[in-house]
């Protein structure tokens, strides 16, 4: 098992443990599994990440698809943008979401957001500027 997916392993079993609290490096901030199937090969996927909740609507979340700041787009946002459905796991609940591609001012608004809240969105930022912007998703109870 490579180091990153056992990595995501041991964040999700102690996710799981722990009615959704972890420790470590996401101790205390927002974090939810998101189930996607891979679009070539089916395969379901759960992936551990940061999101940032909508200010009013509690049925909205966002996620950043900043695979750390790294050239390329993560696996889990092309899987989730080629099919836009997912299942979120919050706290001890898991339901269903619709997919949506933010861009524009609405995407800059929310990352900017983010990277306020957590300053190592701005260092991705910084890294992939030129080659990427970092996309947002908002990932919407259905």
């Amino acid at each position: 098992m490579s180091e990153a997916l056992d990595w995501n392993a041991k964040t999700i079993t102690e996710f799981r443990a722990n009615e959704g609290r972890v420790g470590g490096v996401f101790e205390g901030v927002p974090l939810v599994l998101v189930h996607h199937r891979g679009r070539k090969s089916g395969q379901e996927y759960v992936t551990p990440m940061m999101y940032l909740p909508h200010d009013t609507e509690p049925d909205i979340i966002y996620v950043f698809a900043t695979k750390g700041g790294a050239p390329t787009n993560p696996n889990w946002y092309r899987n989730l943008t080629a099919v836009g459905v997912g299942n979120v796991e919050r706290g001890t609940e898991t339901y269903p979401v619709t997919v949506r591609d933010l861009t524009g001012a609405e995407r800059d608004g929310i990352y900017a957001e983010q990277a306020r809240r957590y300053p190592g969105f701005a260092g991705y930022a910084r890294q992939t500027a030129g080659v990427r912007t970092i996309p947002v998703l908002e990932l919407r109870r259905a």
